[in-house]
């Protein structure tokens, strides 16, 4: 894996830390290590959950690498967007929950990578939007159509129209942030968090954000159906058995993710 990616792991917690200071913006290169570093943990289902951050406490991620906007054309500027929506797809896709720990500014392609992941957890020093308007384009990566789906669609419009940028406690109050953290405390909250998924079910949790992540693009009734199906599909599990077994043995179960 690239320089520009470290990654860690505690047994089944891994952190995923976006390493191109001072604001880790960006570049095609660090959009194809984030992209290969998501191909090879996804290749490994004992993982449990996924914290992604930026490397210092100046930024998350400020944004893409504005130095490549002026090449762009109408050829190139959709091969742009499709790139970053595939990358960020990955994050959206991943088997297990990915938890973003935002420090500092997550603007443009930074929010849109916090938006992709399931929850997020943003110090009360941080400052999140979508400038995207101000550089005469919108956000590509996915970002015109994640965050209507995360706060309302007003809001959603009034931020991407605007390249507003808001500060942790107002993309806390709006729905953006999941948890509001003091600075310099986003990746210990976003452990605490982890440490409670940590405890669940793995193969339960899996196929819960599989019935979620589905839900969102399915009518409800098409969604009920889904859920019934990946509800099957756990009764016939290992951990399922275990989890009955232990709650009428009054003890913590022993999930082996089978």
């Amino acid at each position: 894996m690239s320089d520009l990616i470290q990654v860690t792991r505690e047994d089944r917690l891994v952190t995923v830390t976006l390493n191109r200071p001072p604001v880790n913006a960006l570049s095609k290169e660090v959009m194809d290590a984030l992209a290969d570093t998501f191909d090879e943990l996804a290749k490994d289902d004992t993982i449990g959950t996924v914290i992604v951050t930026g490397a210092g406490e100046k930024a998350f991620v400020a944004g893409a690498d504005i130095t490549e906007f002026p090449k762009l054309n109408s050829s190139n500027g959709e091969k742009l967007s499709r790139r970053g929506q595939e990358v960020f797809q990955k994050i959206a896709d991943f088997p297990a929950p990915v938890i973003a720990a935002v420090n500092g500014f997550a603007l443009g392609g930074g929010m849109e990578l916090a938006l992709a992941c399931d929850i997020r957890v943003v110090a009360e020093n941080a400052k999140v939007g979508l400038p995207e308007v101000t550089l005469g384009i919108f956000p590509g990566y996915a970002g015109t159509q994640r965050l209507p789906r995360i706060i309302s669609a007003g809001k959603a419009k009034e931020l991407i129209f605007s390249g507003a940028m808001i500060d942790a406690a107002e993309a806390y109050r709006i729905g953006i942030a999941d948890h509001l953290t003091p600075a310099g405390e986003s990746v210990n909250k976003a452990r605490e968090v982890a440490g409670a998924i940590l405890k669940a079910g793995p193969v339960a949790v899996r196929l819960a954000k599989q019935a979620v992540n589905s839900g969102l693009d399915q009518t409800l009734a098409e969604g009920q159906k889904t859920e019934a199906k990946l509800f099957a599909d756990l009764c016939d599990t290992e951990d399922q058995k275990e989890g009955a077994k232990a709650f009428m043995e009054k003890r913590p179960p022993q999930f082996k993710g089978k």
